[in-house]
């Protein structure tokens, strides 16, 4: 009889431990609004399709056990909110500028229908990008590209907020006071995009600004600071509204490899430390951010940065913040490693066996809606099922 009341009790506490963790655990997916890619499915839905399409991917992925979703309302220096600054988004209505009809605001909207299910809401943000395709854009003549064309740059096709132009530093600034001080989002988020992803043969035209502002700094180092400043601004000015508000950075999975610095990790190719001047590390010791998700979507034992060693190298990087691994699931069915079933559960698995991580976030939204391999299935019901061992 003791024994048995012994077995029982053991399972109770291993049952409440489970929920525990799983509480605590961040379950999270990012839903790009850019380009359509995930919501909404077409520019110019109706209203109520938009929303009810919107809800309808909150139930899926509350259903496959998430807790947050990371949603893009800041796509390309337009909005998908009422905003004093920027235009609506042409991914929301088809015509950049034009209001939804009936009207709506679709961020008062989201963070709402999110909340009712229990799930945090991260408004996602890209700082800089201001026009996706410059050779077929339609921007709006109040558009800041038009008002204020000097704090910009073209690069690859795409106009971006030159980073190293102080003005624009404080425009951006100023956009995210207004959405923590009109709506409760739970978190800011910021992708990797600060400076652009290099151009083989074709650097970068920031020499205005580096004449005007570098200060005897080299390029590399000034461009670094530029970064450090928004994140620090940013960072200040969330805390003054509202200090439950968290802030968030998901970089490039690499901060910096072995090869360029004895604390990198053991990968190789582009980093955001010398790539894309964003040093994440001194955020996170600074304090300037909450949480860190790195985009880790490689595969285990990937020749140049496997899955496995950068997960382990997040790991011991935290100082003290909460990190979640990005993880691939759009990958899914890409290559040989990536049509292995196996790969998404033993990412998860590694996840959950390593010390020093708090969670996981999915890219992207629309992968789910294919459910490849069953895995949608898999996390449902196993993986990240709150009555789970896992």
């Amino acid at each position: 009889m003791k024994f048995f009341l012994a077995l029982i009790f053991l399972s109770l506490s291993f049952f409440c431990k489970a929920q525990q963790n799983s509480n605590k655990e961040f379950r999270g997916v990012w839903i790009a609004t850019v380009d359509n890619t995930d919501w909404p499915d077409t520019p110019g839905m109706s209203t109520g399709r938009q929303k009810a399409s919107f809800i309808q991917l909150l139930d899926m992925h509350k259903r496959n056990g998430m807790n947050a979703v990371i949603v893009q309302v800041r796509p390309c220096a337009d909005a998908f909110y009422a905003s004093p600054f920027e235009p609506w988004s042409q991914w929301l209505t088809g015509v950049q500028g034009q209001a939804p009809s009936p009207y709506y605001d679709p961020l008062e909207f989201m963070i709402a229908e999110a909340h009712k299910r229990g799930m945090e809401f991260h408004a996602w943000i890209n700082p800089y990008r201001a026009d996706f395709n410059v050779a077929r854009s339609a921007v709006t003549s109040n558009h800041i590209t038009r008002t204020h064309p000097e704090w910009f740059i073209t690069y690859g096709g795409k106009k971006y907020f030159d980073p190293g132009n102080k003005e624009a530093q404080y425009y951006v600034t100023a956009i995210v006071k207004d959405i923590v001080t009109r709506y409760k989002p739970d978190a800011i988020h910021f992708d990797d995009y600060f400076y652009p992803y290099p151009i083989p043969g074709k650097p970068f035209p920031d020499n205005i600004s580096y004449k005007k502002y570098g200060a005897g700094l080299s390029r590399v180092a000034w461009r670094r600071s530029n970064t450090d400043s928004i994140i620090s601004a940013v960072s200040r000015t969330i805390k003054s509204v509202n200090k439950k508000c968290r802030f968030g950075i998901s970089p490039f999975g690499i901060w910096r490899n072995i090869s360029a610095d004895p604390d990198g990790s053991r990968s190789r190719g582009l980093s955001s430390y010398d790539d894309i001047y964003a040093d994440v590390l001194l955020w996170l010791r600074s304090g300037w951010i909450d949480y860190v998700a790195p985009q880790l979507y490689w595969a285990f034992g990937n020749r140049s940065a496997p899955f496995e060693v950068l997960t382990e190298w997040w790991s011991r990087h935290t100082y003290g913040k909460d990190c979640y691994i990005g993880i691939g699931y759009f990958m899914a069915g890409y290559n040989a490693a990536w049509r292995d079933p196996t790969q998404l559960p033993r990412q998860i698995q590694l996840i959950h066996n390593t010390t020093g991580l708090a969670g996981m976030v999915f890219y992207s939204s629309r992968s789910f809606e294919k459910n490849p391999f069953g895995w949608n299935d898999s996390l449902r019901l196993n993986y990240l099922n709150k009555n789970s061992k896992e």
